[in-house]
Parts: C-alpha cells; sequence; structure tokens
C-alpha cells in the first residue's frame, strides 16, 4: 500500500508544479481592446441602418431629438446612447461616455488608448470593408478640448457625411471626459446652409 501513495503523491506534487509554472508562462494580454474594437465594430455595422438595433429605452425627448439607451454594452464604456434627429432625414447619432475622472493624466491615457485600438480598426459598413485612419494629438491640459476626426479609407461619396470622433473635455468644475461619437455632418463648418427670403 505504501508503493502506491508515493507515485500518486509524487504524480499531484508534478501537476502542481506544472499547473503554476503555465500560469506563470502566459503572455500579458491587454485587457478590453479585442473587446472595445469588436464592440465598435457593432455599433459601425448599424450606421446604415440609422442605430435602429441599438435603440432602447427612451432617455428623453423634445422638439428636436429624442436620445435612447443605447441597449448594447461596449467594453469600457460607462454609458452610451443614441440620438435620433427630428428632420426630414432619418438622421441619428451613437456616442459613449468613455471615462469620467478629475484626473488629467487618466483621462490623457484613455484618449490615447482608445485612439491606438481605433487607427486602423478594419469595419465593415454594407458589404464593404473599410479601416478607420486618424491623427493623433497629444492633450494638453491648459487647453480644455482635444479632438480626433477618423475618416475611413477607401473614401466613399455615399458616407462622405459620415464622421467618427474622439474627444477628451474638461467640464466643470473638475472633471476630463473621453467620448466616442458616430454622426452624420450635414455640411461643413465653412459651407453655408440654405438662406430663406
Amino acid at each position: 500500500m505504501k508503493k502506491s501513495v508515493k507515485p500518486l503523491a509524487l504524480f499531484t506534487i508534478i501537476a502542481l508544479l506544472f499547473i503554476d509554472t503555465s500560469a506563470q508562462l502566459k503572455l500579458p494580454v491587454k485587457l478590453g481592446s479585442n473587446g472595445f474594437s469588436n464592440d465598435f465594430k457593432k455599433v459601425m455595422e448599424d450606421y446604415p441602418n440609422h442605430f435602429m438595433n441599438l435603440m432602447g429605452e427612451v432617455i428623453s425627448q423634445n422638439t428636436q431629438s429624442t436620445d435612447y439607451h443605447c441597449n448594447f454594452k461596449v467594453t469600457g464604456a460607462e454609458e452610451s446612447f443614441v440620438t435620433q434627429y427630428s428632420a426630414k432625414k432619418n438622421i441619428c447619432s451613437w456616442e459613449a461616455l468613455m471615462v469620467t475622472t478629475e484626473s488629467f493624466e487618466k483621462a490623457k491615457q484613455k484618449y490615447k488608448s482608445l485612439f491606438g485600438q481605433l487607427q486602423h480598426l478594419n469595419v465593415r459598413l454594407g458589404k464593404i470593408g473599410y479601416k478607420l485612419k486618424g491623427e493623433y494629438q497629444a492633450p494638453a491640459e491648459e487647453r480644455k478640448f482635444s479632438t480626433i476626426l477618423f475618416s475611413l479609407e477607401p473614401k466613399s461619396e455615399m458616407l462622405a457625411k459620415l464622421k467618427i470622433e474622439l474627444v477628451m473635455q474638461f467640464i466643470e468644475p473638475m472633471e476630463w471626459k473621453v467620448k466616442l461619437m458616430v454622426y452624420d455632418k450635414e455640411r461643413e463648418d465653412e459651407q453655408r446652409g440654405v438662406i430663406i427670403e
């Protein structure tokens, strides 16, 4: 009986050492990066549907727009919502608040991390694949507002109004917020609107 206990004890010790060693050999994984990227791709896939599949319960309603809870949880987002505008065309936007903090450094780190995950991200809109491309500019605390506008490659005339924007903004009295927005911009800032006489 003593002979059978020794091999069993030896086997158990070797198994524990092996399990412990394999846990130490694992490579570090960037937590949330794949989850966020995959979730954002799903948001973009619903852009052609005006985010209809993401609209949850009504948050607020006024004469010009209605805000809806986003029924899809984006990894890392504190909250997200869809806004439907009361216009002749079916215009909607999607926005996610990615972080709220009193620390400029934490907000800056999140801003840079999100840029890294969005830069060159492949997204599908309909049957066509596109790549996001933006130009990083480091935020400065004294500016209180930083933004990166991503474009789609290859360029598409049908998607000329689509804007994907990453924003870092100081909100009084002591909060930094990092937001990600997807929306249609009706016209460029220098472009004049319709004049009614």
